[in-house]
């Protein structure tokens, strides 16, 4: 059988697993695949910039931010699928000495850290300032790359010689983030779920071009993947305890609440939940500001209900 050789960028975080699930049970091989695994830590701004240099073929990530992407005009690549169907809990924190501040509502006119612009802390950031009703938006976005240096640009870690910027909060996955408040780096001061599933899988061009069939036979193991870890959430809580910065409790508690989308490859993508409530509540945030035609011809053609 010959082998396609595939790069898959992937945010190493306890959604990751069916990906690595499908690895170990033999289902890409099985296929004739070869993964080259690309570890963004950094977030979906990272991924967006990996697919338009054409550095990998397919990248996994946040609803919003690819969404909000494609809708600007981004063409070098087409959101394929959902991933995961269940919404992304988005914790909001700041330094935990940080006393002056005790809720999301005192962060309007705050400086608010992002990983880069465009990612879904970025984006989501928009959606909480509309959520909160805030008359004036964040003051900045200091761009921060991971979450590290989020963690300590709101504990104020940063002095005027270094070139990342302190900020006053950041958001970020709640699970990921619970480590942290558990050890008391930094504080939760709220929180907020998308209004959509949170996340999906996106190719280039190039590579649905060239690599069509291998693209759908990745959704197909990926599936497959989804499938093992439903029936094995034990051995998947293990697995994250273990390879991943999450306590075994801290995952299994994650476990309850996430709904992968096990009809990866074979369902319609679900277009009103995905595309069209996502860009709603993002033209009502400020994220999209063009003519909604403009917007819905660039989805319609950045989005592939089934490949």
């Amino acid at each position: 059988m010959p082998v396609t050789k595939l790069r898959v960028a992937y945010i190493p975080e306890h959604f990751s697993t069916p990906l690595f699930f499908a690895e170990q049970q033999g289902y890409y091989k099985s296929y004739g695949l070869e993964i080259e695994w690309v570890k963004v830590i950094e977030g979906s701004g990272r991924l967006i910039k990996l697919l338009n240099e054409n550095e990998v073929d397919i990248a996994i990530g946040l609803t919003e931010a690819f969404v909000a992407d494609i809708a600007k005009g981004n063409d070098s690549y087409k959101l394929i699928d959902t991933y995961v169907k269940s919404p992304l809990l988005w914790a909001i924190s700041t330094g935990s000495k940080r006393g002056e501040l005790t809720t999301a509502e005192q962060l309007q006119g705050k400086s608010i850290g992002v990983s880069r612009i465009g990612s879904g802390s970025y984006v989501m950031s928009f959606v909480l300032a509309h959520h909160l009703k805030f008359n004036k938006p964040f003051s900045s976005f200091p761009i921060l790359s991971n979450f590290k240096n989020l963690r300590d640009s709101v504990n104020q870690k940063f002095d005027s010689d270094n070139e990342l910027q302190n900020s006053d909060a950041f958001m970020w996955e709640y699970f990921t983030s619970k480590k942290y408040y558990d050890n008391k780096e930094i504080k939760q001061i709220g929180e907020i779920y998308t209004p959509w599933p949170s996340w999906v899988i996106n190719v280039t061009n190039k590579a649905l071009t060239a690599n069509k069939q291998a693209i759908k036979d990745f959704i197909t193991s990926v599936n497959q993947g989804v499938a093992y870890y439903n029936k094995n959430v034990d051995e998947a809580v293990e697995y994250i305890g273990t390879n991943l910065d999450y306590s075994k409790e801290d995952a299994r508690e994650w476990s309850k609440t996430v709904k992968f989308n096990d009809q990866l490859g074979e369902a319609e993508l679900d277009w009103e939940s995905v595309v069209t409530k996502t860009s709603e509540i993002l033209k009502l945030a400020g994220v999209l500001s063009d003519e909604d035609t403009v917007i819905s011809q660039r989805l319609q053609e950045g989005v592939v209900k089934k490949l």
